[in-house]
């Protein structure tokens, strides 16, 4: 029965996007990640009579025909590129981005890597990394002797040092950005690759070419919207309840026909 195949589609299909909301929840604090969401379109349609057609009986033209629909498919899972809210941390080398970019690190196998988790640290070497090591493009190290860590909203890296008055300025750091941003392949740990959906990196400094600015001192939310989240998540589950029906009804159907004498 068709019926069963259809509904089958529809449980899955409201599946798939259970397990989306439960990872947009469990990432509701995670620093500067993006919401996902679960797209999805109509499969094939079998035509038995198509549209435009020439009715046998008469000669005129159907106006509608008969399609029958096949179910529901998933499209996609897209980053929804929705920039959360900054909340001010104090740490001197927590970095927000106030609009489109993406800082560059590089990964242990010397691939580029983006992300926009600013929290950054200092390691042994006085290297600025991530919270997992990866070191920020262009790489600017900070000696131990140095004091009053500033980072201006271009990116530019000053220090004072005892015994000097003016600042000294370490490096700066720049922002890439994307064409097509939900192109960016996840990787976990807050880092994204490129692929040729997502095109080449436009790299340059803060401020420039649509590009955005830093805030120190600050760290980028979540963009998950709680109350959003569990309202879908009730509209999906409600979904798959009445999938869930529609096979008890086709199966009641079959069992009725099963019983005729």
């Amino acid at each position: 029965m068709r019926a069963l195949n259809i509904a089958a589609t529809g449980m899955a299909a409201q599946q798939l996007r259970v397990e989306v909301i439960s990872h947009n929840l469990a990432n509701m604090n995670t620093t500067a990640y993006n919401a996902r969401r679960a797209e999805f379109a109509d499969l094939h349609y079998q035509q038995v009579q198509r549209p435009g057609t020439i009715n046998a009986a008469d000669g005129a033209v159907l106006p509608a025909g008969v399609q029958l629909g096949l179910g529901v498919r998933t499209t996609a899972v897209s980053m929804q590129v929705e920039h959360g809210t900054l909340t001010e941390t104090g740490g001197v080398l927590d970095l927000a981005i106030e609009g489109r970019g993406y800082l560059e690190v590089v990964l242990p196998n010397g691939d580029p890597a983006w992300t926009r988790d600013g929290a950054l640290k200092r390691n042994g070497e006085g290297l600025i990394v991530t919270s997992d090591g990866f070191p920020v493009q262009p790489e600017i190290v900070i000696p131990e002797d140095a004091r009053d860590i500033t980072i201006n909203a271009d990116g530019q890296v000053w220090v004072h040092f005892d015994g000097e008055v003016e600042a000294q300025l370490l490096g700066q750091f720049e922002l890439a950005t994307f064409a097509n941003e939900k192109g960016l392949e996840a990787i976990g740990s807050n880092l994204y690759r490129e692929t040729e959906a997502s095109g080449m990196p436009n790299i340059g400094d803060a401020g420039l070419d649509g590009r955005g600015r830093f805030r120190q001192g600050y760290l980028e939310n979540s963009s998950v919207d709680a109350v959003r989240e569990i309202t879908q998540l009730i509209e999906a589950q409600r979904g798959y309840e009445l999938n869930s029906k529609v096979i008890t009804a086709a199966d009641q159907m079959l069992g009725a026909t099963t019983n005729i004498r």
